[in-house]
């Protein structure tokens, strides 16, 4: 079970979109704030995870945890502080996979990709 004294920090989860400039047809990138001020707890990773992680070339720096999000994807990204964080998979709870999700990140900005 998810303790809720856990979820101490808000963040905002972004939803990439892809629009087009009507005059010169361009396709340009935005973020739009797909689900905002959510409760999460944000813990960086041990030294012991960070060097296996760096030895399977992952760049995953820290994992947080929210509520169960219905359409929430790796192709969405996370704002926390000012910061920009890469999803890197999203993760349900071992037990019944509905109450909550861990999402391994990685800090940078995404382009979408």
């Amino acid at each position: 079970m998810l303790e809720a004294g856990r979820l101490r920090h808000r963040v905002t989860i972004q939803a990439r979109t892809n629009t087009q400039d009507p005059i010169t047809g361009e396709s340009t990138i935005a973020w739009v704030d797909a689900w905002v001020n959510l409760a999460a707890a944000i813990e960086p990773l041990s030294a012991a995870e960070l060097i296996s992680a760096q030895a399977q070339r992952s760049e995953v720096t820290a994992r947080m945890t929210i509520r169960s999000l219905a359409g929430l994807t790796a192709t969405h990204r996370v704002l926390h502080n000012g910061r920009v964080y890469n999803i890197a998979g999203v993760i349900p709870d071992p037990d019944s996979g509905r109450e909550w999700i861990t999402l391994p990140v990685s800090e940078g900005v995404n382009d979408g990709g």
